[in-house]
């Protein structure tokens, strides 16, 4: 059976993970170089960031299609975190950035080892669609110098629309790059749909990429011309060579220095990795272990920055390729350092005839597939909350940055939340002609014996101006009514803490004060607990506490039966007197819920 089951995997998912790990190789060459020439490194370093950083993650990650490397967004920001450098001493600029991954990898060991990854399940999808949405949009801009063969214009400190605009007012349009990289996209789309009609493997972007790549080589379009140029820009010649280990210099200055970027690129690589992680998790339904995965990139940049890497994350389009490539488990990841490695080493000079174009074709198609246009469609619909954080998020990432996206969505969440989860929902209940307590109807008659008040929500302190409105309002209701006896079903309240737990108690004192009986009803473990430990029962009746236990009758029903028993004839109401006396006995009440 082992025989089998290996056997199985050798035949297919093997063979699908090799071929979704030879094209993301493809995207990752030029993506790597591409990378480090925006952090102001030496291009070799994002290559070596490709093979190491790519490999260490894979082989200890949880999810089975999150690619790591360089990316766009961790690059930025080692930008900015070593512009104290001068640029021209490239020596310490280099040594400071190995220094940098470390201190990344060593902080996202240490959220790993305190398991806070775990905090990451309370961001929520909206954001996450939001995010991708707006990450799919800028990964498509970024892409259009190279698909219409002109040269990006700009710094990487400019916002990428102005960018944009400086790039397409500046040379002319190159129909040759542009026509390959139409060519790119239509073939992608016909193939995809081939693809899935007849099953065949899902190589259609690796096969894309070697028919474009082959059809401009023999119109001769990436073939050096007279001056050194090609017709259409290609992604240029590698240097041949893998990274070595090396232990960086240690400066005590710039660990100063780099301390705050070190914690801002950790968080935003642990945010990039996992979310992207967990929206690839949403189609395939893998279960995700999100401390795994933290400790997995930690590993992964610490390693890097003693083998000269660039530091690096989850990668939104190489993960998206991975996983449309048809990949079954790390291994393609694996197979893409691998792979990697080999042409940095033996085909070196053949990746200089891959034109820019093509690969910008490749993953223009594949922004449009990163928007989950039936998941938006389908959350737009039904909540306008989960609508306005998707809105809110893509518009950060379009407008302020796709490194800051995320942090903006989850705290705008988080501040949308906190006034939700501050609802303290205080509803009437009365007993009725049938001996029911349920919820009281407009059309019922007010009870001038006993009031029930059923509480539902958190009972924390954000809920404290609540929770005293509806008691003040209970008691001025009760006073004017001439009601004696209240209980209050706690049975739904959440996470009590101090401030709630004050308030009740400022209350039972005022009731005393004013004659008013207050009975607890329904009370959960948590809250029993916490009024233990204050020492209720030492100023309160015990009676007048009545727990949610396993009985036959429930607390709020043996609460109302109390409060009726102790009144007995002194029961002036018109409604409860005849209801006892002609129809039945409090012995007979239920609770309806």
């Amino acid at each position: 059976m082992a025989l089998s089951s290996t056997f199985s995997y050798a035949w297919s998912k093997g063979k699908r993970d090799l071929l979704a790990g030879l094209t993301v190789a493809a995207i990752s060459l030029p993506q790597g170089m591409a990378y480090a020439l925006i952090a102001g490194v030496d291009p070799r370093f994002g290559l070596y960031s490709a093979m190491v950083v790519t490999l260490v993650a894979s082989l200890l990650g949880s999810s089975s299609h999150l690619i790591n490397g360089p990316t766009s967004a961790i690059s930025l920001v080692v930008f900015s975190a070593l512009a104290f450098l001068d640029p021209n001493d490239t020596a310490n600029l280099y040594e400071a950035m190995f220094l940098l991954g470390v201190m990344v990898g060593i902080v996202q060991i240490g959220i790993a080892v305190f398991r806070l990854g775990d905090l990451t399940r309370y961001i929520s999808e909206s954001v996450i669609l939001g995010f991708m949405a707006g990450a799919a949009v800028l990964l498509a801009i970024g892409q259009i110098g190279n698909a219409l063969g002109v040269r990006e214009k700009g710094s990487g400190h400019q916002h990428v629309l102005y960018r944009l605009w400086l790039t397409l007012t500046g040379d002319p349009v190159n129909l040759k790059a542009a026509a390959v990289s139409v060519a790119s996209v239509v073939l992608a789309l016909l193939l995809r749909r081939a693809v899935r009609r007849y099953r065949l493997p899902q190589i259609d972007m690796f096969v894309v990429l070697i028919i474009v790549s082959g059809a401009a080589y023999v119109l001769g379009w990436t073939r050096l011309e007279q001056g050194g140029h090609t017709a259409v820009a290609v992604i240029g010649t590698l240097k041949s060579g893998l990274p070595s280990p090396h232990i960086p210099e240690i400066h005590w200055n710039w660990i100063g220095q780099l301390s705050s970027s070190a914690v801002a690129i950790a968080s935003l690589g642990l945010l990039e990795a996992l979310s992207i992680a967990k929206s690839i998790a949403h189609h395939t339904r893998q279960p995700l272990d999100y401390n795994r995965q933290c400790l997995a990139e930690g590993v992964a940049n610490l390693v890097g920055g003693f083998f000269r890497c660039l530091p690096g994350s989850g990668s939104l389009s190489r993960s998206a390729i991975n996983y449309q490539a048809g990949a079954a488990t790390r291994c393609s990841g694996v197979v893409t350092a691998v792979t990697v490695a080999l042409a940095v080493l033996a085909l070196a000079p053949l990746t200089r005839y891959i034109p820019k174009a093509a690969l910008a074709g490749l993953l223009f198609v594949t922004a449009v597939r990163l928007i989950d246009v039936e998941r938006l469609r389908y959350t737009f619909r039904a909540s306008k909350y989960d609508a306005g954080l998707i809105v809110l998020t893509m518009m950060a990432a379009l407008l302020i940055g796709v490194e800051f996206s995320i942090l903006i969505g989850v705290a705008v969440s988080i501040l949308l939340f906190v006034p939700r989860a501050a609802k303290l929902r205080a509803t009437e209940l009365v007993v009725s002609p049938e001996g029911v307590v349920r919820e009281r109807l407009p059309s019922d008659p007010s009870c001038g014996a006993v009031a029930v008040w059923d509480f539902e929500g958190e009972f924390f302190f954000g809920a404290a101006p609540e929770l005293d409105r509806h008691l003040e309002a209970i008691r001025t209701g009760a006073l004017q009514q001439g009601v004696r006896y209240v209980v209050l079903r706690l049975k739904r309240v959440r996470n009590p803490d101090v401030v709630c737990i004050e308030r009740l108690e400022h209350f039972l004192r005022d009731a005393q004060r004013d004659g008013l009986v207050i009975l607890l009803a329904g009370l959960r473990p948590a809250l029993r607990q916490a009024l233990g430990n204050l020492h209720f029962s030492e100023w309160y009746p015990a009676e007048r506490f009545f727990p949610e236990e396993d009985e036959t009758w429930s607390a709020t029903v043996r609460a109302v039966r109390y409060a009726y028993t102790q009144l007995g004839e002194r029961n002036t109401c018109a409604h409860c007197t005849e209801r006892f006396h002609a129809e039945r006995s409090v012995d007979d009440l239920y609770y309806l819920v």
